[in-house]
């Protein structure tokens, strides 16, 4: 089982768009450094939604030849079509990815009995790891305990990310999956507390700008540790706010380039974080004392 502080990776991209692979080295490299105990290839914060299906998986495999097997890369192989997740989840086990993050169908907001039947089918067809994603703040599909735990049954689903801030969802999935199944958090401010319940550890945006700090939270907090836990998390709790000022990955791509660990790149419908909310990032990154 991957526990721990999980890093959902940025895309590092010139101002043209295109993927800047020489800044995508440095990143890994530097998370690996920094005690990151598993990276997420082009997840929500990678921006999976604005690359097409070959540079989605040229991305991936890329992170797993940067990474070496030092530390586990899990693939965002998710759709909105089952057709499309097989397909990019395929991809992502020839890539060679330990693991596979796949979020729930999004627009479309099938019922429970058609998301525990896609990600059945995505299970059978592909035999690699697979953690359920739940998100309904951007799917507008909320995947129920219930449906969770049924799907922990099926052999090669590992865990899930449960990104609603809910951590009463902890023991709820918990009793219906049993101690074998991860169960991770997706909201960066209550993860310690989610990991202080039960949880596995924390697929995180904050852990982009303060890896270290994440990693030594988010274990303490698996370890029980209550009062270190607290008092690192006193320190990120700024991240955990304004990396959320604009929508997500606007301003934590700002924040890694003003760590001079990649340039201002995004793409379109995202923009460049704005002048006005420059100072509130840059004093969270102070709070952490990351700059």
């Amino acid at each position: 089982m991957i526990q721990g502080s999980i890093v959902a990776l940025v895309t590092p991209m010139y101002e043209s768009g295109a993927v800047d692979k020489e800044s995508l080295k440095k990143l890994v490299e530097y998370h690996i450094e920094q005690g990151t105990d598993s990276l997420v290839a082009v997840g929500t914060t990678g921006e999976s939604a604005t690359l097409d299906e070959e540079e989605h998986c040229d991305v991936i495999k890329a992170i797993v030849d940067y990474a070496g097997g030092r530390i586990p890369v899990i693939a965002g192989t998710g759709a909105n079509s089952t057709t499309e997740a097989i397909t990019l989840t395929r991809r992502a086990k020839e890539a060679g990815a330990d693991a596979c993050l796949i979020v729930t169908p999004y627009y479309n907001k099938p019922t429970q009995e058609g998301l525990f039947l896609h990600y059945k089918a995505i299970a059978e067809a592909v035999d690699i790891p697979q953690i359920l994603y739940n998100v309904p703040g951007r799917t507008a599909c909320d995947m129920l305990p219930e449906t969770v735990g049924r799907l922990s049954h099926i052999d090669n689903i590992a865990g899930v990310k449960e990104a609603t801030g809910d951590l009463s969802r902890v023991k709820k999935i918990r009793d219906l999956a049993g101690d074998n199944f991860a169960i991770y958090t997706g909201d960066d401010a209550t993860s310690r507390e989610f990991c202080l319940l039960g949880g596995n550890g924390t697929i995180t945006v904050t852990g982009n700008v303060a890896p270290k700090l994440v990693h030594e939270m988010i274990m303490a907090a698996i370890e029980g540790d209550r009062e270190t836990a607290l008092a690192i998390d006193k320190k990120l709790t700024g991240l955990h706010k304004n990396l959320f000022i604009q929508s997500n990955p606007i301003p934590v791509k700002w924040a890694v380039a003003e760590l001079g660990l990649m340039g201002k790149g995004i793409r379109l419908p995202l923009t460049w974080l704005t002048q006005d909310c420059f100072d509130a990032v840059r004093d969270a990154m102070h709070m952490a004392e990351v700059i």
